[in-house]
This record gives structure tokens, C-alpha cells and sequence, in this order.
């Protein structure tokens, strides 16, 4: 009957939620028309008696509503228990499944009365024949009593509970289960009230019956286990619902369970303390929760327990402390080190998931339960103890940390990995107090730095983990643990390994120990590099020099949110200015440290918040320390020192010429924007006296060069066009410190510049008023009819991109205005200027094009600045203009920027479709530019178009695809092929090819076949081979490209092109390949070692060379074995100066090395030089002889003829081989096979001579011979 009962229920409805259910007009024809076609015998019984009661109600006039058959079955029920003798099974048990069924439809009210209900499912429930299907529909009517009706008495509840709980014993599962289910269900209902505090006592004193008589009975001890697994299974759906005063009762029973180990008694036991403490609302006593928790860690983290319970042990210690923790904090804390013992048990165990639960479990509590009370206790103690004479027990937290310690012992080498990470926890969790337990934890780690690479694979997890400790102690304390070991007399004992970790993790130090120790260190080893120097060691002098720039690099580091700024930074400013005067090669480095420390501190000021999802714990901590009051001191002492360093950088700027990545720009331009204003406008005034000065200069310049005069050499670093370039950068870096009218300034300065004859001074003078336009936001309507006066000049190339910046402020500025006569001139005057710019050949330049093609869009888009998709669509109808230019240069450049709207604003892709006949025309034409760009509107148009878009104009598109001129066609087939494909895909084959024209349905099957091929070819591949696809042919995130959107479609990359506009992903997904960290495959048997790039040479199918995966595959694991075989031939050997040892009578490498950047067939001498026909190379090729062994070392000095040497082979040498020898030509295979022959006539000729003089003989005779021919045949020619 279950399967019956949970078919009605599902199907009609039968919950509290559906108030209109079909039942509710006539139950019984609905129920008699689903069994209707049933044979089943349970089936045609409840028919029956379905039958039956429809008579009966038919007969007294009664509805047919579930509350008439709820009166009905229970009038029928109770005289068939009440019968003398066992009532029929088959009987009763179709009255009970209509009883759970209608159960549900009946008022509370009418359940209730009289106590029929009850008492008649009690009574099915006592009954010792009853089915399994016949309790599950009891329990099921028992249930919704017990949670459904109110005040029912006491003796009714009591015995329906302890009925109930007999169940949860039963010997069927699906009884039990329900039971189970049902008991839940009552303790929820009944919560806080005095029957739900009966029932926890009656559950509790069930399980204490099956517990004792399990261990007392020999007899009976199979029977009581049975029991208390049932009783387990139970309690861990209801446990967290019990009292308090009963779940410690059963905790303590669980303790005597857990002592067996035994795994099928420990998992329910374990599963239900997690459900308890996992649930917010339970009721946890928190030293029975403790007690049993440190026996679990102590009893299953034994070496013989299996993964399972290690697991599940290692996840329960983590919920189960950090529930007791939160409720009673002492009594936690107590029993913390033994928790961590048995933790640390686990991870020295085999199995990996219980190490990766074990590690969570230690790293969760490590920042859950030790607080800063715990921290301040123990560091009190050790503070007022004699640490010589001490005799008290350590602190809690001295027992974590040795704990923590003993983690890096040999003993737990295979898991040093995870170790670290609980080490690194433990340094951030203690921060700077870590210098009071883990002394010897950081010297440890500081000695695994010797132990060799091959039997250490961890080197990147143990430098962040002694990072950690830095981030947490701080540099001061750090290297006076570990010291850097600057003033031993060798230099290969200084850990120079430090170095990195010093510049990666320190933050929040003092930036007065860098003045008094770092600084110090660094003027001593200048010092020593400077006599190593003057003895003539150069080598190593050069070695101490970079140990200095290794320190100086540390500086940035040591600006990151360092807590003495107001205080040391005068002191430290005061080094800066020495340093960036005498030491050129530390500026950038310097540059790099005040931008932080200016950066930072504004941020603080203007309430910028940083982002702590991917910060360290150590610089949140940091950066938790600064508020605004101490960013605003900080600024002021910066603001002090702003002169002297604006006075240093600027005059360096000027004079050096030279600013490697903009360094001394930024630095220029952060200091100027916290100086004082007189500071930043002495300065800028001065900047500009020198550029009039300049700009006089090279006028002179100019007309001396007209008369014939010298001319200024750009070359030259200080000539009057260089010279007015830096100032030029001076003025953009000097601007974020100008006020308006200082701004109005130098903006009059430009003028002139913006119509320089040089290219330099235009991009500059460019650049300088992009950057006013960008920063001044009234700068623009200001100055607007200056602006658009200058914007008309034509400016030179290389100020193009510069230019565009000042055109996209213009643009934007004037899809603002509401004048739209002002906004159309605007807009039509500049605007086929940018869309030019998309066809410049100059990468930087055409991209900065699109992209204020499409910020300009956005600007009309932006409805909270007064734009609308009408201005939108306005704009893109203004590009769409620019199609009637008459060049196919602007044409082509007009449907570029077509395709890059298109692709940004999925709202123009409608009005897009609008210009496929214009689209279609102008492919007839016999322009491959024109045709490039349309073909890329095209392509754009399938990727982006949702699918209704493509089938309504899908029969349009391969028409016009397919219509070519003959002088075209094969230069597109490419990509027609590839938009054949987009289409296919999206569309599907049947759909296309319902349009496409019956003489090119060739093609459309070729398309399927290959499609077809490569997809069982990948499926017949090996699982590496399908994850190496999947890595290659995955699509990134969509972006705009523009050389793969209108490229010449005939590049190796033709193929990637769909899926890179289509968006998606072929393969499997890489998640799976991210489930095993790097160290965790080290341990397990490190059995997949050949890389992504290497073939498998084994496989059984030959290498497709018409796959260009696999062929570059194959190619490049070539490259790299061979690579790898020359780099271990030879071994470089130094001297005690670091200088290289060459060692001579060695076959020495090739003295050519190919340089990648170069291009050899362009290059000057050559063998392959421009002037050298194909012919020729292949000539030359075929020519050439390979490189030949000739036994120059058993070559006598002394005597004609070979020697024996001791410990080689006896004298050999081979005879260079001809490549004729594999040519196709008959006659050049002659001259090879005479070539050879000869080999045998020479024998005696050259006996008695050694390999080397033979060969060198023959290359003689031959030079000697074709020296003759030539001489013959010019004489012939005479």
C-alpha cells in the first residue's frame, strides 16, 4: 500500500497549502478512477471497500467529501476491532491508508471528538499482524494527531508517545525510518512544553535501556547493539530538538560508545553531536559537549582508524568547539590542547581528505577560540615568571604553539604543505605577540631553507609561511630572529633568500628602522663594494652592489601603512633627497615609495575603504590603525617635505631625460597635489619660463636651419625639442596642484605647441590638454570655442591617439547640451575624424578610436546624465552617415565602427539588420578593404544576434554571402566558410540549409563531414587529449578585438576566430583539474608527470598533421626535449668570484644564436638575406652537409697516422653524408653515390694518416678540383 499512498498524495495534492483539492467533490469516484486500471491485489481490497463506503453514503444521502468518508472509515474501522478475534489484515488495512488520506482535509475539531480517531489508530498500531504498509499509514495518521490536534489529555499523549517510540526500534527499515521521522516532527511541534520535556526523558531513558542491556547480557548483546544502532539512527534527526537535561544524559552514553572505536557505532554517534551543535537552537550542555569531544580526539586519531571516522571526527572537533566556545569559553578552553593533539594526529595519517579536514578543523579554531584575552593571559605570565626558574605549567597558548611546532618535524614531511598552513594561521592569529611563542617555530623554517629542492617540493608555501611570520612580528623583530647575514666575509652564507619574501610581505613596520638599521647596512656594503672594486675583484664587487639595490627595494615595503610616518618621515626624507641625487639606479624605487605612502593616507582622508577580500591579515591590521586624524598628521609632514623633494625630482626630470616607466612623473604629480600652492605655482611658473625659453630657442633653430644653418638634433637628449618635451611631462604631472586660473595658464602655453611642426612637441602639447580636459570638469564649456578652433587644425600622426582623448570630452560634452543644432555640428564635425582613426595603423591608436567611439555611445546612453536609447540611435545613424563617403578608406572605416557599436549595445543590433542590403552591395565590389570590414560587421552581427533575429534574416545572409565576384572569391572562402559555421551553429544545419542555393550545397556537406570527423576523432581521443582541447578551444570572456574581427581571414588562428565571438566552451570544464592542489598530487604517487605540451608518442594512430593542435603539440615537445638535452650536456662551472669558467678542447656550441626578435631573412649577411632567391636557399640546402664527428682528439702531434686513448674507443671518424643522396633528381643522386664510392679508392692513398688529415685532404681535393672546372670554363668562355 506505501507505493499506492505516496502516489495519491503526490498527485492529489494532499497538503495544507492546495485548499481546492479534487477530493473535495467526490473522493471516492476519484480514488476508484486511479486504481481502475490497477491488478494489484492491495489495490482491488481498497477498491472494495472504497465501493462499499460510496454505498453506505449514497444510502444515507451523505457527500462524498473527505469529511463524510473520514466519519464513514472510522464507523467501519471500529466495529472491525471491535469483532471478537484477530481482525482480517486485508480489511483493515485499506481503512487506514483512507484514513492517512483524508486525515489531512479534516478540521482539528472533528479529529478530536469523542477520541475515535486516536483510539482506532492505536489500535492498528497494536496490532502484532500488522504490516509494514499498514504501520507506515498508522504512523502517518498518529503523527498529524499528535502535531495537529491541541489539549489532548494526558494519558493519551503518554501512551501515544511510548507507542510511538516502539517504532523507532522496529525490524523494518521503512517503519523505522518513519518513526524517526514522525518523533522529529512531535519534539518540534511540542517544544518548551511539559510533553516535550516527557519525551525527551522517555527517548533518553530508551536509549540507557538498549545501552545496559547491550553491555550487561552476553546472551542478549547481539540484540541490545541492534537496538542502540536503532536508537542512533533516531537521535540524530532528534537529539538537537531534545531538553538539555536529557541530551547530557545521552552524551554520556555516547562516551561509553565511542570507547568501542567501532565504525558503524562511532558515524551515527558522530553525526548526531553535529547535528546538535550545528543546530542554533538546540539546547547544548557544554561540559557533557567538551567531555565527549576530547575522548573523540583522542580515541580516533589513532594511526589503525579508518579515513571515515578520521574525517568525520576531525569535522565534529571543528563545529563541536566552536559551539562550546561561543557557550562557555572556559570550559573550552581547557580542553583546546588536546583537541589540537589529536587534530595534529590525524594529519600525520594517509588519507587525504581526513589531512584536508584536519587542517581546516586546526586553522578554523586557531581564529575561532583563541581570543585576545587568551593571548594577553599567557603573555602576562610569561612576563611576570623567571623564565630560568620557572616552575609553573605553561599557558594554554604555549601548548597550542608547540603543537603547532611539532608540525614541522620530519615525521609529518609528506605533509608539510598543510603544516604551513596551519603555521601561518597561528603567526597571524598572535600577530606581533608572535615573537613571545614562536620564536623557535620561525627558526625552523629558516633552516628548511638548506634541505635540497628534490626531496623539498613546498619552497613556495614555506616563503609564504615565513611571509606570514613577518606580516605578523614585523621586520624589526623578524630579522632580529632571522638575520640577513650581511657582514659575513663570504657572500654565499648571506640569505639572500630573504630578500624576496622582506619585499613581498612586509607592512605596517617603521619606517625609522629602515633609517637607522637599513640605511646603515646599505651605506656599509656600498662601502665594501667600492674597495672590492679598487682591489680589482669587479665580480664581486658587482655581487654586493646588487645586495644593495636588494635593500633598497625592501623601502616600498616598508611604506606600506608603516606607523610612524608623522614621526620619521623628515629623517627619511632627508636619505630620499641624498639617494636620488648620487644613486640613478635606486630613483624608481624611491618614486615607487612615496607614491604609496601619499596614496594611502589621501585615500584614508577621503574615506576611501580598501578592499579586504584578497588583503593578508596582516595588512588589515595595518590598515586598521590608520583613521583619519593620523593620515591627516601623516599628509602634513609629507606636505613639509614637499618642497625640497619637488625641488630634487624636478630638477632630476629636467636634467636626466630619461624616466623609465614614469616614475618621476607620478612621484611629481602625488607630491604636488598634497604641496602647498605657492610651492606647486613657484615651480610652475619656472617650467613655464624655461619652455618660452625653448620654445625661443628652436625657433632660432628653425630659421638657422632655413638659411642652411646646423639643424637641432633630436637625437641629442639636450636639444631644444627634447628639452621642450620634458616640460611638456613637467606640466602634466605638476597639474593635479593647479587651480583653475593657473590651469587657464598653461592651457594658453599649449596653443602654439598644438601647431608645432614637430611631431614630439603636437603629442605633448596633446597630452597635456587631454589630461586638463579629463581632470577640470568646466574646463570644456569654458573654453569651448578656443577647443573647437584648435580641434580643427590637422594635428601630425603621432599625436593622433592624444588627440582623440581631447575629441571623446568634446563629444561627450556635447551630448549634454539640449541645443540640438549645437550638438549636430559638433558631433559631424569630429566625428569622421574618429572613425578614420579606426583604420590607423598604429595599434594604440586605433584602439584608443574604438574605444571613444564607444564611450561616446555610452555618454548618449547614460539616462542619469540626460541621455536616452533615442540620442543612441541618433548617434549611431550619424556613423551609419559616414557609408556615404566616397573613399573605400572611410566606407570601410564606417562599417568598423557599425560593428563596434553593434557589438557594445545590443539595442542597435535591429537597426544593424536594417544595412545588410547595403551590406550585400557593397561586397560586389572588388575592394578587399571594403570587403574585410563588411564581412566583420557580418560576422559580428551572427554572434551577437539572438537566434529569432538570425532565422528572420537568415535566408538574406547566405545569399549575399554566397554571391562573389570572380576576382574575390577565393580570397574570402575562409571566411565565408567560418560565417557558414557561426550560422550552423546557432541556427542548425536544417535551417540553413533550407536557404542555401543548390549549387552550393557541396560545401554544407563538407562543413557537416569535417564537423562530424573532428567530433569523433575527439571523442575517440584519451581523457588527457579531451582536457587538453577543452583547455584550448575554451573561449575566453567576450571582449572586443579588432584584429581578429577584420582580419585577412586567411591566418592560422581562423579557426579559434568563431569561438572566440561565439562565446562558447567546448570539453569538459576545468573545475574538476582544480579539485587536487599541486603538493596533495606529490603525495599521491606523483604518477601524471608529462606535461600539456608533450604528445603521447604511444598512441597506436598516427600524428594528424592536418591538426594544428596536435602538430604544434608535437612540435614544441620536440623543441622543449631537445632543449632540455643541451641544457644538461654542459654545466656551467664559476670561480670564487662569481666569474664563468670556460674550459678549452671541448667540442664547443654553436657560435650562432638565434635571436627570436630578429628577422632572419631581412638581416644583413644573411644566408637567407633578401637578395637571395627561393631558388638559391633551396640550393644551398640541399648542399650543406650536417655536422661530422673527424676524430680530431686521436689525432697524433707528434706522428703521421691515429693514436689509442686510454679509457676511449678505438680511432673512428664518420664521413660526412651528402643530403643529394635523398633528392629526388636522378643526376644529383649520381654525383652522391660517386661521392661515395670514392671513399674506398682513397684507402690506400691516405693509410697511415690520421681521420683528420684524411678528411681534411679530401675537402682539399674537392676545393682543388672545382677550383679547375671553374678556371675551365672561363677560359672556354674567352
Amino acid at each position: 500500500m506505501e507505493p499506492l499512498c505516496l502516489d495519491v498524495e503526490t498527485n492529489m495534492s494532499l497538503t495544507h497549502s492546495e485548499p481546492d483539492l479534487p477530493v473535495s467533490q467526490d473522493f471516492g469516484e476519484f480514488m476508484l478512477s486511479r486504481l481502475s486500471q490497477s491488478k494489484r491485489p492491495d489495490h482491488k481490497h481498497l477498491s472494495a471497500v472504497i465501493e462499499e463506503l460510496s454505498k453506505t453514503l449514497a444510502e444515507g444521502n451523505h457527500s462524498q467529501t473527505p469529511v463524510a468518508y473520514f466519519a464513514a472509515t472510522c464507523s467501519s474501522l471500529d466495529s472491525i476491532l471491535s469483532a471478537d478475534g484477530e481482525p482480517p489484515l486485508d480489511v483493515v488495512q485499506p481503512h487506514v491508508v483512507i484514513l492517512s488520506l483524508v486525515f489531512p482535509k479534516v478540521s482539528a475539531g472533528v479529529l478530536k471528538r469523542n477520541g475515535l480517531a486516536l483510539r482506532l489508530v492505536l489500535s492498528v498500531l497494536r496490532l502484532r499482524s500488522a504490516t509494514p504498509e499498514c504501520l507506515v499509514s498508522a504512523l502517518k495518521c498518529l503523527v498529524h494527531l499528535l502535531t495537529t490536534v491541541e489539549s489532548m489529555s494526558g494519558s493519551e499523549v503518554s501512551e501515544s508517545y511510548s507507542i510511538l517510540l516502539n517504532f523507532v526500534t522496529h525490524s523494518d527499515g521503512k517503519v523505522r525510518k518513519l518513526a524517526s521521522s514522525c518523533l522529529r516532527d512531535v519534539l518540534v511541534k511540542a517544544s518548551g512544553t511539559k510533553a516535550w520535556q516527557s519525551l525527551s526523558g522517555t527517548i533518553a531513558e530508551l536509549f540507557q535501556k538498549y545501552l545496559d542491556l547491550a553491555h550487561k547480557s552476553e546472551a542478549r548483546s547481539a540484540e541490545g547493539a541492534q537496538q542502540v544502532l536503532y536508537i542512533l539512527s533516531a537521535l540524530k534527526e532528534c537529539l538537537a530538538l531534545m531538553s538539555k537535561k536529557h541530551i547530557a544524559t545521552v552524551i554520556d552514553g555516547f562516551k561509553i560508545l565511542l570507547i568501542t572505536r567501532d565504525a558503524f557505532i562511532a558515524r551515527p554517534v558522530i553525526d548526531s553531536l553535529n547535528a546538535l551543535c550545528l543546530n542554533p537552537a538546540s539546547e547544548v550542555p557544554v561540559e557533557a559537549l567538551v567531555e565527549v569531544l576530547y575522548h573523540a580526539a583522542v580515541l580516533f586519531s589513532a594511526p589503525e582508524t579508518s579515513a571515515d571516522a578520521m574525517t568525520s571526527t576531525a569535522r565534529l572537533l571543528k563545529v563541536g568547539m566552536m559551539r562550546a566556545f561561543n557557550l562557555n569559553r572556559d570550559i573550552c578552553v581547557v580542553k583546546l590542547p588536546g583537541v589540537f593533539n589529536g587534530l595534529k594526529d590525524i594529519i600525520a595519517s594517509e588519507h587525504e581528505e581526513a589531512i584536508f579536514a584536519a587542517t581546516d578543523a586546526l586553522k578554523s579554531l586557531i581564529n575561532s577560540c583563541i581570543d585576545e584575552s587568551l593571548i594577553r593571559e599567557s603573555i602576562n605570565g610569561i612576563r611576570n615568571s623567571n623564565l630560568e626558574a620557572r616552575k609553573s605549567s605553561p599557558t594554554v597558548i604555549e601548548k597550542l604553539c608547540v603543537t603547532v611546532e611539532s608540525l614541522l618535524d620530519y615525521k609529518y614531511h609528506a605533509v608539510w604543505d598543510m603544516a604551513f598552513q596551519v603555521v601561518s594561521t597561528m603567526f597571524d592569529k598572535l600577530g606581533e605577540d608572535a615573537s613571545y611563542f614562536m620564536r623557535k617555530t620561525l627558526e625552523d623554517l629558516s633552516d628548511m631553507k638548506d634541505l635540497p629542492d628534490e626531496d623539498f617540493p613546498y619552497t613556495k608555501q614555506l616563503h609564504e609561511c615565513v611571509g606570514s611570520a613577518l606580516g605578523a612580528m614585523g621586520p624589526e623583530t623578524f630579522l632580529n630572529i632571522v638575520r640577513l647575514n650581511l657582514e659575513a666575509s663570504d657572500l654565499s652564507e648571506v640569505n639572500v633568500w630573504l630578500f624576496p619574501i622582506l619585499k613581498q610581505y612586509t607592512v605596517g613596520g617603521r619606517l625609522s628602522f629602515f633609517t637607522e638599521y637599513i640605511s646603515r647596512m646599505i651605506e656599509t656594503m656600498s662601502q665594501k663594494a667600492q674597495q672590492l672594486k679598487l682591489q680589482g675583484l669587479t665580480s664581486a664587487s658587482r655581487s654586493v652592489d646588487s645586495l644593495v639595490y636588494s635593500l633598497w627595494a625592501m623601502l616600498p615595503s616598508f611604506c606600506n601603512y608603516p606607523v610612524d610616518t608623522a614621526e620619521s618621515f623628515a629623517d627619511l626624507g632627508r636619505i630620499l633627497c641624498g639617494a636620488l641625487q648620487s644613486q640613478a639606479e635606486t630613483r624608481g624605487i624611491i618614486c615607487a615609495s612615496l607614491n604609496i605612502l601619499i596614496q594611502q593616507n589621501k585615500e584614508v582622508v577621503e574615506g576611501k575603504e580598501m578592499p579586504v577580500s584578497d588583503a593578508s591579515p596582516a595588512m588589515v591590521r595595518a590598515s586598521a590603525r590608520y583613521n583619519s586624524d593620523i593620515a591627516t598628521a601623516n599628509l602634513k609632514v609629507l606636505r613639509s617635505c614637499a618642497p625640497k623633494l619637488l625641488d630634487v625630482l624636478s630638477r632630476i626630470f629636467h636634467e636626466s631625460g630619461k624616466d623609465d616607466g614614469g616614475s618621476l612623473q607620478s612621484a611629481i604629480g602625488n607630491l604636488a597635489s598634497i604641496a602647498e600652492k605657492k610651492t606647486v605655482s613657484k615651480l610652475l611658473f619656472k617650467t613655464l619660463r624655461e619652455l618660452l625659453e625653448a620654445t625661443k630657442t628652436a625657433i632660432a633653430q628653425d630659421e638657422s636651419s632655413a638659411s642652411g644653418m646646423d639643424v637641432d638634433n633630436t637625437a641629442d637628449k639636450n636639444s631644444s625639442s627634447n628639452l621642450r618635451a620634458r616640460l611638456f611631462d613637467l606640466l602634466v604631472s605638476l597639474l593635479p596642484g593647479l587651480d583653475g586660473q593657473e590651469v587657464d595658464t598653461v592651457f594658453s602655453s599649449l596653443k602654439p605647441a598644438m601647431q608645432d611642426p614637430k611631431g614630439q612637441i603636437q603629442k605633448k602639447a596633446y597630452k597635456v590638454l587631454s589630461v586638463i580636459l579629463k581632470s577640470s570638469d568646466g574646463f570644456v564649456s569654458k573654453h569651448l570655442e578656443e577647443l573647437l578652433e584648435l580641434m580643427h587644425n590637422i594635428c601630425h600622426v603621432s599625436a593622433k591617439r592624444h588627440k582623440l582623448d581631447c575629441l571623446y570630452f568634446l563629444l561627450a560634452h556635447a551630448s549634454k547640451t539640449d541645443d540640438l543644432k549645437a550638438r549636430k555640428d559638433i558631433v559631424s564635425s569630429f566625428l569622421p575624424e574618429v572613425i578614420l582613426a579606426l583604420k590607423e595603423v598604429n595599434k594604440k591608436t586605433r584602439s584608443r578610436a574604438y574605444d571613444v567611439l564607444v564611450q561616446i555611445g555610452h555618454a548618449y546612453a547614460d539616462e542619469e546624465n540626460g541621455g536616452d536609447n533615442e540620442k543612441l540611435h541618433g548617434y549611431f545613424n550619424l556613423v551609419v552617415g559616414c557609408l556615404a563617403g566616397e573613399k573605400p578608406q572611410m566606407i570601410s572605416a564606417a562599417v568598423k565602427g557599425v560593428a563596434r557599436l553593434t557589438y557594445e549595445f545590443s539595442d542597435l543590433i535591429a537597426s544593424a539588420y536594417n544595412l545588410l542590403p547595403s551590406t550585400f552591395l557593397l561586397l560586389q565590389r572588388r575592394n578587399k578593404e571594403i570587403t574585410k570590414a563588411n564581412l566583420g560587421l557580418l560576422k559580428v552581427l551572427v554572434a551577437k544576434s539572438p537566434v529569432e533575429g538570425l532565422h528572420a534574416n537568415l535566408k538574406s545572409m547566405v545569399e549575399g554571402l554566397l554571391k562573389w565576384p570572380e576576382g574575390t572569391k577565393n580570397l574570402f572562402k575562409a571566411k565565408v566558410r567560418l560565417l557558414l559555421e557561426m550560422l550552423i551553429k546557432k541556427c542548425g544545419t536544417e535551417a540553413v540549409k533550407s536557404v542555401m542555393p543548390e549549387e552550393h550545397m557541396k560545401l554544407l556537406t563538407n562543413i557537416r563531414k569535417v564537423k562530424e570527423r573532428k567530433e569523433k576523432k575527439y571523442a575517440a581521443a584519451s581523457e588527457m587529449s579531451r582536457s587538453q582541447h577543452s583547455k584550448e578551444t575554451s573561449s575566453k570572456v567576450s571582449r572586443w578585438n579588432d584584429t581578429k574581427i577584420f582580419s585577412d581571414f586567411d591566418d592560422e588562428d581562423e579557426d579559434s576566430d568563431g569561438d572566440y565571438m561565439d562565446g562558447e566552451t567546448h570539453g569538459r570544464s576545468k573545475a574538476s583539474s582544480l579539485l587536487k592542489s599541486k603538493p596533495s598530487a606529490l603525495r599521491s604517487k606523483k604518477s601524471q608527470r608529462q606535461s600539456h605540451l608533450e604528445v603521447n608518442e604511444s598512441d597506436d594512430e598516427p600524428l594528424d598533421l592536418m591538426d594544428r593542435y596536435k602538430t604544434r603539440s608535437a612540435l614544441r615537445s620536440s623543441e622543449l626535449r631537445n632543449k632540455r638535452k643541451a641544457d644538461s650536456d654542459e654545466e656551467a662551472e664559476f670561480d670564487e668570484e662569481g666569474r664563468l669558467i670556460i674550459q678549452e678542447g671541448g667540442r664547443g656550441k654553436r657560435k650562432e644564436i638565434s635571436d627570436p626578435d630578429s628577422d632572419a631573412k631581412s638581416s644583413k649577411g644573411s644566408r637567407f638575406s633578401a637578395n637571395t632567391s627561393k631558388k638559391n636557399q633551396k640550393r644551398m640546402k640541399t648542399s650543406e652537409s650536417g655536422y661530422a664527428y673527424t676524430g680530431k682528439e686521436y689525432a697524433s702531434k707528434k706522428a703521421s697516422g691515429d693514436l689509442k686513448r686510454k679509457d676511449k674507443l678505438e680511432p673512428y671518424a664518420y664521413w660526412p653524408l651528402d643530403r643529394k643522396m635523398m633528392s629526388r633528381r636522378p643526376d644529383q643522386r649520381a654525383v652522391a653515390v660517386r661521392g661515395m664510392s670514392s671513399v674506398v679508392k682513397l684507402t690506400k692513398r691516405l693509410e697511415g694518416k690520421s681521420s683528420a688529415e684524411a678528411l681534411a685532404a679530401t675537402k682539399f681535393q674537392k676545393f682543388k678540383r672545382s677550383g679547375q672546372k671553374k678556371s675551365a670554363g672561363k677560359k672556354k668562355s674567352k
